[in-house]
């Protein structure tokens, strides 16, 4: 007599209302392991580049243009592994809960990595594995989300940036407090074992979901829908867009936090209020962009906070220290990370729910054309002065704004559509 197995149901043959129940049994639950794995990622990275790596510029007595590099080769380990999770996510979209344990392992083991290092050359190579480490966590995630809530997949994909939010809000808060009796070095090798328990628990919740039947059955079919991808002018639109606003954003976010530092003289403590506070803005205006991109739609929300978040750069470069930069951080809070999340939305919207993973990939992948930016940057305040760099992003987010103006946003998916389209998969 065979044992029974405790495998978690998978798509079979089934019928398109069998199939809307499998999509939608346990997709609160998964949506909510989903944000606090979210959360917990970007309490590492947001820890890490708002608060560690200044303290490390600052001991190995890096120039602008090194520690600009450090993003650049963070930026393209990023993509690459970003690029890889987006194939993996849809061929192997069952196995979603394992490569999301490992995702968050990962980033644990990478900072535990740097905290061994005190040569520049050797930091920029473990740069490439802090920037691969968390890349994946991405096409996995939203893929997921995407596929079990089309009929509200804005509101799904912003619950998801919320958590990555609120692990912005923790995370210079947390280490801020660490570094008051730990030397970096220590709390990065620490940092290791909280993380792989974090990536276990993971896996062992998400594994006992319902599975669902992988969007690429076979390398082939992949990369014919890939190729339908790429030949999608709105969705390349939407890349291109990003891109572009990926430079901008990358220059600005790669040198803001020397800015305080270093020109203003913040301490740790007010870099971490700083930044965390903007982090809570964004989370009372995450699922309020998403209602609406869902309500009103894409676009509508696209244009309005493309052009507000040019426009405060710009202004971040001329405001008067302190009360005005602070409040000018403050409003791009509102804005950044959020808009993000309704870029993946539309981008799905776009390619009418097919390769979600692969989608979030490119979005996400988008950010290749930002490699270089941190270094460009970091040459340009070598040369004009830490302002410049603020100019040079804001112009490109509104060059970015001017490449979103042809774009037509679609009709949101609905459960149905979505259920339909499973089933014939099966």
């Amino acid at each position: 007599m065979h044992a029974p197995s405790h495998e978690p149901p998978t798509d079979s043959s089934m019928n398109p209302e069998e199939t809307k129940q499998d999509i939608t049994r346990g997709r609160a639950y998964m949506a909510a392991v989903i944000m606090v794995g979210h959360m917990m990622k970007h309490l590492y990275n947001s820890g890490f580049s708002k608060l560690i790596l200044p303290e490390i510029k600052v001991e190995l007595n890096l120039s602008f243009s090194q520690f600009g590099w450090l993003g650049s080769a963070q930026a393209l380990s990023w993509w690459l592994a970003t690029m890889l999770g987006g194939y993996l996510g849809d061929r192997f979209t069952g196995r979603t809960a394992i490569f999301l344990g490992l995702t968050l392992a990962l980033i644990g083991f990478s900072q535990f990595v740097v905290g061994f290092v005190n040569n520049y050359w050797i930091l920029l190579a473990a740069m490439l594995l802090i920037g691969g480490a968390p890349a994946m966590f991405h096409p996995f995630a939203i893929g997921e989300l995407s596929r079990r809530f089309p009929d509200r997949r804005g509101f799904a994909v912003s619950l998801h940036g919320m958590g990555g939010m609120t692990g912005e809000v923790l995370g210079p808060l947390v280490v801020a407090a660490l570094l008051g009796f730990l030397m970096w070095r220590d709390m990065l090798k620490l940092s290791l074992f909280p993380a792989i328990l974090i990536g276990f628990t993971i896996w062992v919740i998400l594994r006992s979901l319902p599975r669902m039947k992988a969007q690429a059955a076979s390398r082939k079919e992949y990369f014919v829908s890939m190729g339908a991808l790429l030949r999608n002018p709105m969705l390349m639109l939407l890349v291109a867009s990003t891109a572009i606003r990926g430079v901008g954003e990358g220059a600005v976010d790669g040198f803001l936090p020397v800015y305080l530092k270093e020109t203003l003289e913040f301490s740790d403590r007010n870099i971490a209020l700083v930044f965390s506070g903007a982090q809570v803005v964004g989370l009372i205006s995450q699922p309020v962009m998403g209602f609406l991109s869902d309500r009103v739609g894409r676009k509508a929300v696209l244009v309005t906070a493309t052009a507000s978040l040019g426009v405060l750069s710009l202004l971040l470069s001329v405001a008067d220290p302190v009360i005005q930069v602070v409040l000018i951080v403050m409003a791009k809070g509102a804005f950044k990370f959020s808009l993000h999340h309704i870029f993946i939305a539309g981008a799905i919207d776009t390619s009418k729910g097919e390769a979600q993973s692969t989608v979030t990939s490119f979005m996400y992948g988008a950010g290749l054309l930002g490699i270089f930016s941190p270094a460009v940057a970091g040459a340009i305040s070598d040369a004009y002065g830490i302002h410049a760099a603020f100019v040079f992003g804001g112009v490109l987010t509104l060059v970015a704004l001017a490449v979103l103006v042809p774009y037509r946003a679609p009709r949101p998916g609905s459960l149905e559509e979505a259920a339909e389209s499973a089933s014939d998969r099966s």
